[in-house]
Order: C-alpha cells, then structure tokens, then sequence
C-alpha cells in the first residue's frame, strides 16, 4: 500500500500537477519578459548575422525571406492560442495572444521595410507600381493593411471603446490575414518550384482553421438543442 505521501506525489506528478505548474508559470510577473525576449531573439540573430556577413550571398533577400517567415510563424502562433488553451485546459494561455499578434505585425512591418529598403531603394512611386504589377506583393501587402487595425486595436483602451462583441468580430481578420499571408508565401516560392514549406504552413493553418469551424458547429448545434 503506498503512503499518503506517495500518493501526493504521484497526484502531483500526473496531468493535473503538470497543468497546475504551466499555469502558474505562464501566470508569473516573468512569463511576458520571457517572451518578449523569445520573440525578440530572431530579430537578434538576423542583425547579428547582418553585422558578421552570415547572410551568404545575397544578404538582402535573405532578410526579407527571414523576417516573412517570422510573420507567417506567429500568425500560426495568434491562431493556435485558443485551440492550446482549450484542449490543454490552459486558460492563461489567453494572455500571450495579443503579444504574438503585435509581434507578427512588428515582423511584417520589418518584412515590409526590408523589401522597401533593399529591393526597392526606398524609391516609393516604384514601390507603388510593383504593388499593383506583381499579385504576390499586392497580397502580402494587403495582409499587412489589414494587420495595422488589428494591432491598433489591441489595448485594452480600444477593447473597451469598440465592445466586446464588435473587438471579436474585427479580430476575426486574423484568419483572413493568415490566408493572404500563405497565398503571398505560395507565390513567392512558386517561382521555384519550392513547395515543402508551403505544404506544411497550409497543413497548420488548415487543421487551426477546421478546429475553429468545428467549435462553431457546434456551439451551433448545441444552441439549436437548446432551442
């Protein structure tokens, strides 16, 4: 027979301990400096490649490579939140969702710089026409349009002013921000025949995205029982 002791250890141990331990890690007055820093590191490597030529040859298009894939990682980050908070039973989880999303917009905002600076020459009527002339730019451009209400919006200032209900439903873009995101990416890679990646950012955002859908099925199905 194991002792009372054992038996508390054993509890604390199973699924139950581990969940209560996440929690109140991501509960602590050091989880958001941690992922501040965490979310910062790749900008960190990226200048410290820069500084020491590690880039390879063409320095420019691999900052712009770089800082688009970050984007498209955290906007699979914003969308897998909620899933992760709920079928982990991790409530504190919620609070990390718009610190990914302010950084996937930072990280746009840096994509979107790289290719003005570099590609570009900061040359802004060529930037305008190669907007409109090029569909894969146009898209990612208008990801990023559509990126700037959602992070405007998410203070808690600006949660207040527009009601719960309509702040949900504007951040409700980030879907469609993640689609425009994967087409630019898609097209981007397209030019050279280079799938794999897309294959596996359309995997995620498909399974994050059917999760979504089904909850709505139902909660809708449970609201017509109800009925």
């Amino acid at each position: 027979m194991r002792s009372a002791s054992t038996a508390s250890t054993g509890r604390a141990a199973g699924p139950g301990g581990v969940r209560a331990s996440l929690s109140a890690a991501l509960l602590s007055v050091w989880a958001k400096p941690v992922a501040w820093v965490l979310l910062l590191l790749p900008l960190a490597w990226l200048v410290a490649l820069t500084a020491t030529d590690g880039l390879g040859a063409n320095p420019a298009e691999a900052l712009i490579r770089a800082t688009g894939d970050w984007t498209l990682r955290l906007l699979c980050g914003v969308l897998a939140v909620t899933p992760l908070r709920v079928i982990a039973r991790l409530p504190a989880l919620a609070r990390f969702r718009r610190l990914l999303g302010l950084f996937a917009f930072f990280y746009a905002l840096v994509h979107l710089a790289c290719y003005s600076l570099f590609d570009m020459g900061l040359e802004w009527g060529d930037i305008g026409r190669d907007i409109l002339k090029r569909p894969f730019i146009l898209v990612g451009f208008t990801a990023c349009v559509l990126m700037l209400p959602l992070a405007l919006s998410s203070f808690n200032a600006a949660i207040k002013a527009l009601g719960g209900r309509r702040w949900q439903a504007l951040h409700r873009g980030v879907y469609a921000v993640a689609l425009l995101g994967l087409l630019h990416f898609f097209w981007m890679r397209a030019g050279k025949h280079n799938f794999a990646e897309v294959a596996l950012y359309a995997a995620v955002i498909a399974a994050l995205l059917g999760w979504r859908l089904q909850q709505a099925w139902l909660k809708r199905r449970r609201a017509g029982r109800g009925a």
